[in-house]
């Protein structure tokens, strides 16, 4: 390792503690944990995990432990175990996560994606195995969803995913080429990254309270392709950077973040929308897809690539087929401007407006986190296993906002935002 990668590694565990996290004393913390995409934390980020706990020591926390992952063990499983018997997973792994949500203590994920790795298994065995893996973490997505502790999610490099990203750059240099990337898009590169977030995320809320002020009673979107209108419930709440969970910590929980996003109502979405990026998720490739509203249910959903497993995971529970988030980010966003496609949602959502089938947040929605499961859904949040996004934004988007007597404002025109902060 040169010392300048070792300096901006020390930044990157910095922003991750202080920013994203924000880890207070006396807190326990996990690294890892079953998530969707990794059963733990990739065995090679184990120089950037130590250096984490040391420094959450350093800041007060009283324990931090890792639940380590091999994502080749995934493959394997898929490949030769009894497919009858793929739905099982291992309980003291949902446990070990629930038990640090339930107290209020923190939790980090690492997403380090091989989006070939399991593009040779039958996308039906996938969607099974997904779907019995979110009805037995459910508990545990319930707390994340209303922000009842502090979470993050980041990015680690392998070699597969640098593969896959950069085949045109000699082999030897492309992880550190993603390195680079996730560095910049991270704010990592700043003199001063923790004030680059500060600024970052104040930014973010000035557009939240500009939104939340107006309470439009929906929002058009309009570009080639897409022809959407999505209803909005009264009391939404805008949210973006930071947030405060209820442990009365603030976090952000995406690092890297460039959205503010809302609850759409779950009733009230009408028209066609059409992807402007690949969807990775699960392991599976969604391309070229287009969703067709009526009611707030899609009743028409087809796709170039990975159609069958979007049909599948369409059919996961009612909520499935219905919006759960719909979230507004600038073309000119760093991660867009990059040029790539990181086959990772954390980082690809970033890039563009997107929506999200499935669950809602809770905390976009007054009181939302006070409410049982019946009212949510009676205020018009949508209820699912699933959280699935899809980028459909451009530098040719325009998204309107309705108010009560029905005129319209422009929001973005062209990709960008039509208001000032």
């Amino acid at each position: 390792m040169s010392s300048e990668f070792e300096q901006k590694l020390e930044k990157y565990a910095e922003v991750i503690l202080k920013v994203g996290l924000n880890v207070q004393p006396g807190q326990r913390l996990l690294i890892g944990g079953p998530t969707l995409d990794a059963d733990g934390v990739p065995l090679e980020s184990a120089p950037l995990v130590r250096l984490i706990a040391k420094k959450a020591y350093q800041m007060g926390a009283r324990l931090v432990d890792v639940v380590w992952g091999d994502e080749q063990l995934r493959l394997i499983r898929f490949q030769n175990a009894p497919t009858n018997l793929i739905e099982e997973y291992p309980k003291w792994k949902i446990d070990a996560r629930y038990d640090i949500s339930k107290a209020g203590d923190a939790n980090l994920h690492f997403l380090s994606p091989n989006p070939e790795l399991l593009s040779e298994v039958k996308p039906a065995l996938i969607s099974q195995f997904q779907t019995a893996f979110y009805k037995q973490m459910k508990h545990v997505y319930d707390l994340l969803t209303s922000n009842a502790f502090n979470w993050l999610i980041v990015s680690f490099p392998n070699d597969d995913w640098a593969d896959k990203l950069f085949p045109d750059v000699p082999q030897n240099s492309r992880k550190d080429k993603l390195w680079d990337a996730i560095f910049e898009i991270c704010r990592i590169n700043h003199e001063d990254p923790i004030s680059a977030w500060k600024i970052h995320n104040e930014n973010l809320s000035e557009c939240c309270k500009y939104l939340n002020q107006k309470q439009y009673t929906a929002l058009k979107l309009m570009a080639p392709g897409t022809d959407l209108m999505i209803g909005l419930p009264t009391d939404h709440i805008w949210q973006g950077g930071s947030t405060t969970a209820q442990n009365g910590i603030t976090f952000t929980g995406n690092i890297p973040t460039e959205e503010v996003y809302t609850m759409p109502h779950k009733d009230k979405v009408e028209g066609i929308v059409s992807t402007t990026k690949p969807v990775y998720y699960g392991g599976c490739t969604i391309e070229n897809c287009r969703l067709r509203f009526s009611k707030g249910r899609i009743f028409e959903a087809t796709a170039e690539k990975g159609e069958e497993f979007l049909l599948k995971t369409l059919e996961t529970d009612e909520g499935a087929c219905g919006l759960g988030e719909i979230a507004l980010v600038p073309h000119s966003s760093p991660i867009s401007q990059s040029g790539l496609l990181f086959y990772s949602m954390l980082i690809d959502e970033n890039a563009s407006n997107h929506i999200a089938l499935g669950q809602a947040y809770r905390d976009t929605l007054k009181n939302g986190e006070a409410l049982t499961d019946e009212e949510f859904m009676t205020a018009g949040g949508n209820n699912s296993l699933i959280h699935l996004d899809f980028m459909i934004g451009s530098g040719e988007m325009n998204v309107d906002g309705i108010l009560e007597d029905d005129t319209a404002e422009p929001i973005m025109r062209n990709g960008e935002w039509a208001f000032k902060v």
